[in-house]
Protein backbone atom coordinates (compact mmCIF):
# COMPACT_ATOMS: atom_id res chain seq x y z
CA UNK A 1 0.00 0.00 0.00
CA UNK A 2 1.44 3.26 -1.03
CA UNK A 3 0.91 6.23 1.97
CA UNK A 4 2.07 9.71 1.17
CA UNK A 5 3.00 10.83 5.17
CA UNK A 6 3.51 14.72 5.99
CA UNK A 7 4.80 15.68 9.55
CA UNK A 8 3.43 18.91 11.08
CA UNK A 9 5.17 21.40 12.36
CA UNK A 10 3.14 23.76 14.52
CA UNK A 11 1.92 25.04 17.88
CA UNK A 12 -1.40 22.67 17.62
CA UNK A 13 0.52 19.58 16.74
CA UNK A 14 1.92 19.10 20.12
CA UNK A 15 2.15 15.34 18.92
CA UNK A 16 2.87 14.02 15.72
CA UNK A 17 -0.04 14.09 13.39
CA UNK A 18 0.23 12.14 9.71
CA UNK A 19 -1.55 13.87 7.16
CA UNK A 20 -2.18 10.85 4.25
CA UNK A 21 -3.24 11.11 0.54
CA UNK A 22 -4.84 8.58 -0.48
CA UNK A 23 -3.81 7.59 -4.23
CA UNK A 24 -5.54 6.84 -7.31
CA UNK A 25 -4.67 3.35 -6.95
CA UNK A 26 -6.33 3.00 -3.93
CA UNK A 27 -9.60 4.42 -4.86
CA UNK A 28 -12.81 2.59 -4.44
CA UNK A 29 -13.75 3.61 -8.09
CA UNK A 30 -12.74 5.52 -11.19
CA UNK A 31 -14.63 7.83 -13.41
CA UNK A 32 -14.23 7.87 -16.84
CA UNK A 33 -16.18 8.99 -19.91
CA UNK A 34 -17.79 5.95 -20.88
CA UNK A 35 -18.69 5.02 -17.64
CA UNK A 36 -17.63 3.89 -13.73
CA UNK A 37 -15.00 1.18 -13.32
CA UNK A 38 -15.43 -0.40 -10.24
CA UNK A 39 -11.88 -0.85 -8.26
CA UNK A 40 -10.39 -3.69 -5.70
CA UNK A 41 -7.31 -2.20 -5.04
CA UNK A 42 -4.67 -0.80 -7.13
CA UNK A 43 -6.86 -3.04 -10.15
CA UNK A 44 -9.69 -3.01 -11.92
CA UNK A 45 -12.40 -5.16 -9.93
CA UNK A 46 -12.80 -8.44 -11.62
CA UNK A 47 -16.22 -7.62 -12.22
CA UNK A 48 -15.07 -4.59 -14.18
CA UNK A 49 -13.49 -6.48 -16.59
CA UNK A 50 -15.77 -7.81 -19.18
CA UNK A 51 -17.10 -3.74 -19.67
CA UNK A 52 -13.31 -2.64 -19.69
CA UNK A 53 -12.63 -5.14 -22.87
CA UNK A 54 -16.31 -4.61 -24.28
CA UNK A 55 -15.18 -0.81 -24.02
CA UNK A 56 -11.61 -1.39 -25.75
CA UNK A 57 -13.00 -3.35 -28.22
CA UNK A 58 -15.84 -0.63 -29.28
CA UNK A 59 -13.07 1.71 -29.49
CA UNK A 60 -10.84 -0.27 -32.04
CA UNK A 61 -14.03 -0.84 -33.92
CA UNK A 62 -14.50 3.05 -33.80
CA UNK A 63 -10.98 4.10 -35.04
CA UNK A 64 -11.03 1.16 -37.52
CA UNK A 65 -14.34 2.26 -39.13
CA UNK A 66 -12.24 5.78 -39.74
CA UNK A 67 -9.23 4.35 -40.91
CA UNK A 68 -11.03 2.37 -43.35
CA UNK A 69 -13.36 4.66 -45.40
CA UNK A 70 -11.37 5.61 -48.59
CA UNK A 71 -10.67 1.92 -48.91
CA UNK A 72 -14.43 1.06 -48.18
CA UNK A 73 -15.52 3.44 -50.48
CA UNK A 74 -13.28 1.96 -53.65
CA UNK A 75 -14.50 -1.76 -52.95
CA UNK A 76 -18.27 -0.53 -52.56
CA UNK A 77 -18.16 1.37 -55.71
CA UNK A 78 -15.49 -1.58 -57.35
CA UNK A 79 -18.49 -4.56 -55.98
CA UNK A 80 -21.69 -2.25 -57.57
CA UNK A 81 -19.65 -1.71 -61.12
CA UNK A 82 -19.09 -5.97 -61.14
CA UNK A 83 -22.87 -6.39 -60.12
CA UNK A 84 -24.79 -4.16 -61.88
CA UNK A 85 -22.54 -3.02 -64.81
CA UNK A 86 -20.90 -6.45 -65.59
CA UNK A 87 -17.71 -4.62 -65.61
CA UNK A 88 -14.61 -6.59 -65.92
CA UNK A 89 -11.16 -5.69 -64.68
CA UNK A 90 -10.17 -2.75 -67.40
CA UNK A 91 -13.33 -2.34 -68.51
CA UNK A 92 -14.06 1.39 -68.53
CA UNK A 93 -17.62 2.91 -67.72
CA UNK A 94 -19.08 5.83 -69.37
CA UNK A 95 -20.56 8.07 -66.71
CA UNK A 96 -22.66 11.10 -68.83
CA UNK A 97 -26.22 11.63 -67.13
CA UNK A 98 -27.15 13.00 -63.62
CA UNK A 99 -29.25 9.54 -62.93
CA UNK A 100 -25.30 7.73 -64.40
CA UNK A 101 -23.45 9.51 -61.99
CA UNK A 102 -25.75 9.51 -59.09
CA UNK A 103 -23.99 6.52 -57.40
CA UNK A 104 -20.35 8.67 -56.96
CA UNK A 105 -19.48 10.43 -54.08
CA UNK A 106 -19.73 14.49 -54.70
CA UNK A 107 -19.89 13.69 -58.08
CA UNK A 108 -19.20 16.69 -60.87
CA UNK A 109 -22.41 16.98 -63.03
CA UNK A 110 -21.22 19.16 -65.45
CA UNK A 111 -18.23 17.14 -67.75
CA UNK A 112 -18.73 12.95 -67.98
CA UNK A 113 -16.26 10.33 -66.23
CA UNK A 114 -14.75 7.74 -67.55
CA UNK A 115 -14.13 5.57 -64.93
CA UNK A 116 -12.92 1.69 -63.84
CA UNK A 117 -11.05 -1.00 -62.14
CA UNK A 118 -8.25 -3.10 -62.58
CA UNK A 119 -6.84 -6.03 -60.76
CA UNK A 120 -3.30 -6.12 -61.51
CA UNK A 121 -2.53 -9.33 -59.83
CA UNK A 122 -4.57 -10.98 -62.17
CA UNK A 123 -3.66 -8.93 -65.21
CA UNK A 124 0.00 -8.03 -64.59
CA UNK A 125 1.49 -5.00 -65.91
CA UNK A 126 -1.13 -2.66 -67.36
CA UNK A 127 -0.83 -0.25 -70.68
CA UNK A 128 -3.49 3.13 -70.54
CA UNK A 129 -2.85 4.61 -74.36
CA UNK A 130 -3.96 8.42 -73.30
CA UNK A 131 -5.42 10.63 -76.35
CA UNK A 132 -4.48 14.00 -77.07
CA UNK A 133 -6.94 16.78 -75.65
CA UNK A 134 -7.96 18.55 -72.95
CA UNK A 135 -8.45 16.00 -70.06
CA UNK A 136 -8.14 15.50 -66.35
CA UNK A 137 -7.58 12.42 -64.52
CA UNK A 138 -4.97 9.77 -63.71
CA UNK A 139 -4.68 5.89 -61.81
CA UNK A 140 -5.36 5.87 -57.91
CA UNK A 141 -4.76 2.88 -55.99
CA UNK A 142 -7.03 1.51 -53.25
CA UNK A 143 -6.14 3.77 -50.35
CA UNK A 144 -7.02 6.39 -52.81
CA UNK A 145 -3.56 7.65 -53.15
CA UNK A 146 -2.65 9.18 -57.35
CA UNK A 147 0.01 6.68 -59.04
CA UNK A 148 0.06 8.97 -61.27
CA UNK A 149 -1.51 11.80 -62.94
CA UNK A 150 -2.72 11.47 -66.65
CA UNK A 151 -3.80 14.37 -69.19
CA UNK A 152 -3.06 18.13 -68.47
CA UNK A 153 -1.74 17.92 -64.83
CA UNK A 154 0.72 14.04 -65.79
CA UNK A 155 3.42 13.89 -67.79
CA UNK A 156 1.87 14.13 -70.79
CA UNK A 157 0.76 17.38 -70.27
CA UNK A 158 -2.45 16.81 -72.25
CA UNK A 159 -0.41 15.99 -75.30
CA UNK A 160 -1.32 12.15 -74.72
CA UNK A 161 1.18 9.67 -73.55
CA UNK A 162 1.39 5.46 -72.97
CA UNK A 163 1.50 4.92 -69.47
CA UNK A 164 2.55 1.39 -67.76
CA UNK A 165 1.45 0.73 -64.49
CA UNK A 166 3.16 -1.68 -62.44
CA UNK A 167 1.31 -4.31 -59.98
CA UNK A 168 2.90 -4.16 -55.67
CA UNK A 169 6.26 -6.15 -55.99
CA UNK A 170 6.45 -7.09 -59.28
CA UNK A 171 9.69 -6.54 -61.82
CA UNK A 172 9.29 -3.91 -64.41
CA UNK A 173 9.62 -5.46 -67.84
CA UNK A 174 12.95 -4.74 -69.55
CA UNK A 175 11.88 -2.33 -72.27
CA UNK A 176 9.90 0.45 -70.79
CA UNK A 177 11.08 2.89 -73.24
CA UNK A 178 7.73 5.43 -74.46
CA UNK A 179 6.06 4.32 -71.45
CA UNK A 180 5.10 6.77 -68.10
CA UNK A 181 5.82 4.47 -65.59
CA UNK A 182 4.74 4.57 -62.23
CA UNK A 183 4.20 1.56 -59.57
CA UNK A 184 0.85 1.04 -57.72
CA UNK A 185 1.21 -0.23 -54.01
CA UNK A 186 -2.54 -1.82 -54.11
CA UNK A 187 -3.36 -4.68 -56.64
CA UNK A 188 -6.88 -2.89 -57.35
CA UNK A 189 -6.47 0.71 -58.75
CA UNK A 190 -9.32 3.08 -60.40
CA UNK A 191 -8.52 5.01 -63.49
CA UNK A 192 -10.37 7.48 -63.97
CA UNK A 193 -10.69 10.19 -66.15
CA UNK A 194 -12.86 13.49 -66.57
CA UNK A 195 -13.13 14.94 -70.35
CA UNK A 196 -12.77 18.72 -70.20
CA UNK A 197 -14.34 19.55 -73.83
CA UNK A 198 -17.56 21.34 -73.90
CA UNK A 199 -17.82 19.94 -77.70
CA UNK A 200 -20.05 16.92 -76.93
CA UNK A 201 -18.73 15.43 -80.69
CA UNK A 202 -15.37 16.01 -79.76
CA UNK A 203 -15.48 14.35 -76.46
CA UNK A 204 -16.80 11.45 -77.31
CA UNK A 205 -14.11 11.25 -79.79
CA UNK A 206 -11.26 11.90 -77.30
CA UNK A 207 -12.90 8.60 -74.63
CA UNK A 208 -13.24 6.39 -77.55
CA UNK A 209 -9.00 6.59 -78.47
CA UNK A 210 -8.39 5.38 -74.47
CA UNK A 211 -7.14 2.43 -74.20
CA UNK A 212 -7.13 -0.35 -71.77
CA UNK A 213 -4.60 -3.48 -72.26
CA UNK A 214 -2.25 -5.66 -70.93
CA UNK A 215 1.54 -5.26 -71.48
CA UNK A 216 1.67 -9.11 -72.34
CA UNK A 217 -0.87 -8.18 -75.34
CA UNK A 218 0.93 -4.95 -76.18
CA UNK A 219 1.72 -6.17 -79.96
CA UNK A 220 -2.34 -6.98 -80.50
CA UNK A 221 -4.71 -5.22 -77.59
CA UNK A 222 -7.78 -6.48 -77.82
CA UNK A 223 -10.09 -3.49 -78.07
CA UNK A 224 -11.28 -2.18 -75.07
CA UNK A 225 -14.54 -2.11 -73.57
CA UNK A 226 -16.69 1.16 -72.84
CA UNK A 227 -20.02 0.45 -70.57
CA UNK A 228 -22.38 3.00 -69.41
CA UNK A 229 -24.79 2.72 -66.24
CA UNK A 230 -27.71 2.85 -68.75
CA UNK A 231 -30.35 4.19 -65.73
CA UNK A 232 -28.98 1.53 -63.40
CA UNK A 233 -29.56 2.44 -59.39
CA UNK A 234 -26.37 2.14 -58.00
CA UNK A 235 -24.43 3.18 -54.77
CA UNK A 236 -21.03 4.23 -54.26
CA UNK A 237 -21.61 5.19 -50.54
CA UNK A 238 -20.04 3.36 -47.76
CA UNK A 239 -22.19 1.15 -46.51
CA UNK A 240 -23.58 0.91 -42.74
CA UNK A 241 -23.64 -1.63 -39.92
CA UNK A 242 -22.27 -5.13 -40.90
CA UNK A 243 -22.14 -4.75 -44.01
CA UNK A 244 -19.39 -2.06 -43.84
CA UNK A 245 -17.28 -4.54 -42.38
CA UNK A 246 -17.75 -7.41 -44.91
CA UNK A 247 -16.72 -5.25 -47.54
CA UNK A 248 -13.47 -4.44 -45.54
CA UNK A 249 -12.72 -7.91 -44.94
CA UNK A 250 -13.70 -8.39 -48.64
CA UNK A 251 -11.09 -6.15 -50.33
CA UNK A 252 -8.09 -7.02 -47.76
CA UNK A 253 -8.23 -10.43 -48.38
CA UNK A 254 -6.96 -9.26 -52.00
CA UNK A 255 -4.80 -6.62 -51.07
CA UNK A 256 -1.47 -6.27 -49.48
CA UNK A 257 -0.74 -4.95 -46.20
CA UNK A 258 1.08 -1.53 -45.83
CA UNK A 259 3.53 -0.90 -42.88
CA UNK A 260 1.56 1.89 -41.99
CA UNK A 261 -1.67 -0.32 -41.18
CA UNK A 262 -0.06 -3.12 -38.91
CA UNK A 263 -1.91 -1.60 -36.30
CA UNK A 264 -5.00 -1.24 -37.79
CA UNK A 265 -4.99 -5.00 -39.06
CA UNK A 266 -4.27 -5.96 -35.04
CA UNK A 267 -6.99 -4.21 -34.26
CA UNK A 268 -9.07 -5.67 -36.81
CA UNK A 269 -7.72 -9.60 -36.00
CA UNK A 270 -8.57 -8.87 -32.54
CA UNK A 271 -12.31 -7.94 -33.99
CA UNK A 272 -12.60 -10.89 -36.29
CA UNK A 273 -11.96 -8.76 -39.47
CA UNK A 274 -8.79 -10.76 -40.49
CA UNK A 275 -6.37 -11.38 -44.09
CA UNK A 276 -6.42 -15.08 -44.18
CA UNK A 277 -9.49 -15.89 -42.26
CA UNK A 278 -13.33 -16.72 -42.48
CA UNK A 279 -15.62 -13.63 -41.32
CA UNK A 280 -17.18 -14.91 -38.43
CA UNK A 281 -17.53 -12.18 -36.23
CA UNK A 282 -18.61 -13.97 -32.09
CA UNK A 283 -21.63 -12.21 -30.61
CA UNK A 284 -19.64 -9.72 -28.64
CA UNK A 285 -17.33 -8.55 -31.88
CA UNK A 286 -20.28 -8.41 -33.61
CA UNK A 287 -21.53 -5.83 -31.17
CA UNK A 288 -18.27 -3.94 -31.02
CA UNK A 289 -18.98 -3.55 -34.79
CA UNK A 290 -21.84 -2.94 -35.00
CA UNK A 291 -21.46 -0.06 -32.37
CA UNK A 292 -17.52 1.03 -34.11
CA UNK A 293 -19.62 1.60 -37.35
CA UNK A 294 -22.66 3.80 -35.79
CA UNK A 295 -20.21 5.78 -33.59
CA UNK A 296 -17.46 6.04 -36.31
CA UNK A 297 -20.41 7.60 -38.95
CA UNK A 298 -21.03 10.34 -36.36
CA UNK A 299 -17.57 10.83 -36.13
CA UNK A 300 -16.35 10.84 -39.81
CA UNK A 301 -19.89 13.47 -40.66
CA UNK A 302 -18.16 16.00 -37.62
CA UNK A 303 -15.00 15.63 -39.17
CA UNK A 304 -16.09 16.17 -42.17
CA UNK A 305 -18.67 18.81 -41.79
CA UNK A 306 -17.58 20.64 -38.83
CA UNK A 307 -13.52 20.79 -39.96
CA UNK A 308 -11.33 21.84 -36.85
CA UNK A 309 -7.77 21.83 -38.92
CA UNK A 310 -6.05 25.16 -38.71
CA UNK A 311 -6.61 27.10 -41.79
CA UNK A 312 -9.48 25.29 -43.49
CA UNK A 313 -11.05 28.63 -44.71
CA UNK A 314 -10.44 29.77 -47.86
CA UNK A 315 -11.43 33.57 -46.62
CA UNK A 316 -11.05 33.94 -42.80
CA UNK A 317 -14.28 35.80 -42.63
CA UNK A 318 -16.38 33.17 -44.70
CA UNK A 319 -17.72 29.99 -44.45
CA UNK A 320 -16.18 28.68 -47.71
CA UNK A 321 -13.83 25.74 -46.41
CA UNK A 322 -11.07 23.74 -48.53
CA UNK A 323 -13.23 20.64 -49.32
CA UNK A 324 -10.15 18.72 -49.79
CA UNK A 325 -7.09 19.57 -47.41
CA UNK A 326 -4.68 16.83 -48.48
CA UNK A 327 -1.12 18.50 -48.69
CA UNK A 328 -0.06 15.58 -50.80
CA UNK A 329 -1.79 12.73 -52.98
CA UNK A 330 0.41 10.05 -50.98
CA UNK A 331 -1.39 11.45 -47.74
CA UNK A 332 2.04 12.33 -46.56
CA UNK A 333 3.76 15.04 -44.60
CA UNK A 334 6.89 15.67 -43.07
CA UNK A 335 6.37 13.36 -39.43
CA UNK A 336 2.86 11.83 -40.25
CA UNK A 337 0.50 10.41 -42.90
CA UNK A 338 -2.76 12.88 -42.50
CA UNK A 339 -5.03 10.44 -41.46
CA UNK A 340 -8.07 12.86 -40.32
CA UNK A 341 -7.60 14.86 -43.19
CA UNK A 342 -8.18 11.69 -44.92
CA UNK A 343 -10.63 10.61 -43.36
CA UNK A 344 -12.86 14.48 -44.14
CA UNK A 345 -12.13 14.14 -47.26
CA UNK A 346 -12.99 10.40 -48.19
CA UNK A 347 -15.88 10.39 -46.33
CA UNK A 348 -17.90 12.65 -48.64
CA UNK A 349 -15.61 12.13 -51.99
CA UNK A 350 -13.42 10.07 -53.95
CA UNK A 351 -10.26 10.03 -55.52
CA UNK A 352 -7.08 12.87 -55.16
CA UNK A 353 -4.82 13.74 -57.96
CA UNK A 354 -2.27 16.29 -58.29
CA UNK A 355 -4.49 18.32 -60.48
CA UNK A 356 -6.96 18.20 -57.80
CA UNK A 357 -4.93 20.34 -55.19
CA UNK A 358 -3.00 22.39 -58.05
CA UNK A 359 -1.43 25.47 -56.61
CA UNK A 360 -0.17 26.44 -60.63
CA UNK A 361 -3.06 29.16 -61.79
CA UNK A 362 -4.53 28.24 -64.61
CA UNK A 363 -4.00 24.54 -64.23
CA UNK A 364 -5.94 21.35 -62.52
CA UNK A 365 -8.81 22.28 -59.96
CA UNK A 366 -10.05 23.93 -56.64
CA UNK A 367 -12.81 22.65 -54.57
CA UNK A 368 -14.44 25.14 -51.92
CA UNK A 369 -17.09 23.36 -49.51
CA UNK A 370 -19.81 24.94 -47.42
CA UNK A 371 -21.70 23.25 -45.21
CA UNK A 372 -23.80 25.70 -43.28
CA UNK A 373 -24.98 29.33 -43.65
CA UNK A 374 -23.99 32.30 -42.95
CA UNK A 375 -24.99 32.45 -39.61
CA UNK A 376 -23.42 28.70 -39.21
CA UNK A 377 -26.89 26.41 -38.99
CA UNK A 378 -26.49 23.32 -41.32
CA UNK A 379 -28.11 24.03 -44.19
CA UNK A 380 -31.41 22.81 -44.38
CA UNK A 381 -33.19 21.33 -47.54
CA UNK A 382 -36.74 22.95 -46.69
CA UNK A 383 -35.47 26.44 -46.51
CA UNK A 384 -34.80 29.02 -48.98
CA UNK A 385 -31.32 30.52 -49.33
CA UNK A 386 -29.13 32.92 -51.44
CA UNK A 387 -25.63 33.30 -52.86
CA UNK A 388 -24.38 35.89 -54.59
CA UNK A 389 -21.43 35.11 -57.17
CA UNK A 390 -19.20 38.30 -57.45
CA UNK A 391 -18.25 39.43 -61.15
CA UNK A 392 -15.45 37.30 -63.04
CA UNK A 393 -15.17 34.23 -61.01
CA UNK A 394 -11.36 33.22 -61.21
CA UNK A 395 -11.82 29.93 -63.95
CA UNK A 396 -9.86 29.89 -67.00
CA UNK A 397 -11.95 26.96 -68.16
CA UNK A 398 -15.14 27.07 -65.94
CA UNK A 399 -16.90 26.91 -62.74
CA UNK A 400 -19.68 24.76 -61.18
CA UNK A 401 -21.61 24.60 -58.07
CA UNK A 402 -23.30 21.34 -57.41
CA UNK A 403 -25.61 20.22 -54.37
CA UNK A 404 -25.03 16.87 -51.83
CA UNK A 405 -27.44 15.24 -49.74
CA UNK A 406 -25.38 14.75 -46.81
CA UNK A 407 -26.79 11.85 -45.78
CA UNK A 408 -25.21 9.81 -49.23
CA UNK A 409 -22.77 12.98 -49.98
CA UNK A 410 -24.50 12.11 -53.63
CA UNK A 411 -26.40 14.39 -55.65
CA UNK A 412 -29.21 15.99 -53.92
CA UNK A 413 -32.07 13.64 -55.26
CA UNK A 414 -34.78 16.48 -56.75
CA UNK A 415 -37.81 16.45 -59.24
CA UNK A 416 -35.67 18.32 -61.64
CA UNK A 417 -33.14 15.02 -61.73
CA UNK A 418 -30.54 18.80 -61.79
CA UNK A 419 -28.21 19.24 -58.98
CA UNK A 420 -26.12 22.10 -59.99
CA UNK A 421 -25.40 25.36 -62.16
CA UNK A 422 -22.46 26.02 -64.11
CA UNK A 423 -20.84 29.12 -66.17
CA UNK A 424 -21.41 26.84 -69.44
CA UNK A 425 -24.85 27.24 -68.62
CA UNK A 426 -27.10 29.88 -69.73
CA UNK A 427 -27.52 31.66 -66.29
CA UNK A 428 -29.12 35.07 -65.59
CA UNK A 429 -26.66 37.67 -65.26
CA UNK A 430 -26.38 41.03 -63.04
CA UNK A 431 -25.58 44.11 -64.98
CA UNK A 432 -21.95 44.18 -63.44
CA UNK A 433 -21.57 40.73 -64.47
CA UNK A 434 -22.31 39.08 -61.15
CA UNK A 435 -24.74 35.85 -60.74
CA UNK A 436 -27.50 35.22 -57.96
CA UNK A 437 -28.11 31.31 -57.25
CA UNK A 438 -30.88 30.47 -55.01
CA UNK A 439 -31.67 26.92 -53.52
CA UNK A 440 -34.59 25.54 -51.87
CA UNK A 441 -37.90 23.51 -53.04
CA UNK A 442 -39.79 26.26 -54.80
CA UNK A 443 -37.58 28.27 -57.60
CA UNK A 444 -38.44 32.22 -57.00
CA UNK A 445 -40.60 33.40 -59.54
CA UNK A 446 -38.50 33.90 -62.45
CA UNK A 447 -35.58 32.51 -61.03
CA UNK A 448 -35.50 28.84 -62.51
CA UNK A 449 -32.54 29.15 -64.40
CA UNK A 450 -30.21 30.29 -61.45
CA UNK A 451 -32.10 27.77 -59.02
CA UNK A 452 -31.01 24.03 -57.41
CA UNK A 453 -34.19 22.38 -56.12
CA UNK A 454 -33.70 20.94 -52.63
CA UNK A 455 -35.70 18.61 -50.61
CA UNK A 456 -37.33 18.94 -47.38
CA UNK A 457 -36.36 17.17 -44.45
CA UNK A 458 -32.59 16.59 -46.03
CA UNK A 459 -29.70 18.39 -44.92
CA UNK A 460 -27.25 19.54 -48.14
CA UNK A 461 -23.77 20.82 -48.26
CA UNK A 462 -22.39 22.23 -51.84
CA UNK A 463 -19.10 22.45 -53.45
CA UNK A 464 -17.49 25.30 -55.58
CA UNK A 465 -15.18 24.23 -58.43
CA UNK A 466 -13.19 26.15 -60.08
CA UNK A 467 -11.51 24.59 -63.53
CA UNK A 468 -8.32 26.32 -64.33
CA UNK A 469 -8.11 28.53 -61.39
CA UNK A 470 -6.61 31.76 -61.90
CA UNK A 471 -4.33 33.90 -59.63
CA UNK A 472 -6.85 35.55 -58.27
CA UNK A 473 -8.10 33.07 -56.52
CA UNK A 474 -4.62 32.17 -54.91
CA UNK A 475 -4.12 35.48 -54.02
CA UNK A 476 -7.34 35.97 -53.05
CA UNK A 477 -8.16 39.07 -54.09
CA UNK A 478 -11.43 37.61 -55.87
CA UNK A 479 -14.23 37.07 -53.07
CA UNK A 480 -17.29 35.38 -52.97
CA UNK A 481 -20.15 35.84 -49.98
CA UNK A 482 -21.63 33.24 -47.95
CA UNK A 483 -24.69 31.22 -48.63
CA UNK A 484 -27.68 33.29 -47.00
CA UNK A 485 -30.27 32.17 -45.31
CA UNK A 486 -33.96 33.42 -47.25
CA UNK A 487 -35.02 34.42 -50.59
Amino acid sequence: MFLHVRKISSLAATTAALVTTVPYCLAQEVQLPFGTVQMDGDLPARSAIPGLFSQLDFQQATQAYLWALPLVAYAQWQKESVDKFGARTGDLVVYTTWKDKLGILTANATTPYILGFAELDKSGPLVIDMPAGPTAGGVGDFWQRAIVDMGQTGPDKGRGGRYLIIPPGAQAPANTQGYYVARSETNSVLLGFRVLEQDPAKAKAIVSQIKVYRYSERAHPAAGRFLTPGGTDWSGTQPDGMEYWQRLWEIIQREPVNERDRFYMAMLANLGVEKGKPFEPNTLQRKALQQGAAAGKLFAETNTFAKRFANVRHWPDRHWEYALFIADPSQRVANFDQLWERTAWFYEAVTDTKGMISTTPGLGQAYLGAYTDSGDAWLDGGKNYHLHIAPNPPAKQFWSLTVYDTATRRFVENARQKSDVSSREQLQKNADGSVDLYFGPQAPAGKESNWVQTVAGKHWFTYFRLYGPTEAYFDKNWKMSDIQPGD
